[in-house]
């Protein structure tokens, strides 16, 4: 991944959905509980990279006990309409979690959905490679009104 020298922004024009979803290893040693939740997340990710309309935008993803995916989307709309899906990865892997939450608790999932109304993100870059909002939105240096995180976030 090619690193950005210096200091960029990626200024959004556009509301952005910001999906925080996730899974915490509450058994460690209940691999068989587990593993099932964190390959059903991996197939989703290739599903909503290959059609764009659905709304998707990108992801950031880091693993420890808890697993935690940012991701971003266009919509609240689009969020949805892919949860609830027939034909999706998502509702099958819901409801076998469902089920299987009812007999043991070595696995927990969470989500937190924030709708981001245009002009109130802002987001700062040094020396890294696109990521975040910078794979969402078009990076630019972060020079005269965007040299601030007031400027990013007012204009001014």
């Amino acid at each position: 991944m090619a690193i950005n020298k210096g200091r960029m922004t990626a200024p959004v024009d556009t509301d952005v959905v910001v999906f925080l979803i996730g899974m915490r290893i509450n058994n460690v040693f209940a691999v068989s509980q587990w593993v099932p939740v964190f390959l059903a997340m991996a197939r989703m990710l290739p599903e909503l990279y290959k059609n764009p309309a659905l709304g998707f935008k990108s992801y950031e993803m880091w693993f420890s006990r808890t697993l935690i995916l940012v991701q971003y989307w266009e919509s609240p709309e689009k969020l949805m309409a892919y949860a609830k899906a027939k034909d999706s990865e998502h509702l099958p892997a819901w409801r076998a979690f469902n089920r299987a939450a009812h007999a043991s608790t070595a696995v927990g999932i969470w989500h937190e959905t924030y709708v981001v109304p245009k002009g109130n993100a802002e987001n700062m870059y040094v020396n890294m490679p696109a990521f975040g909002f910078g794979k969402v939105a078009p990076l630019v240096e972060a020079v005269g009104k965007l040299n601030s995180a007031k400027g990013r976030l007012t204009g001014q």
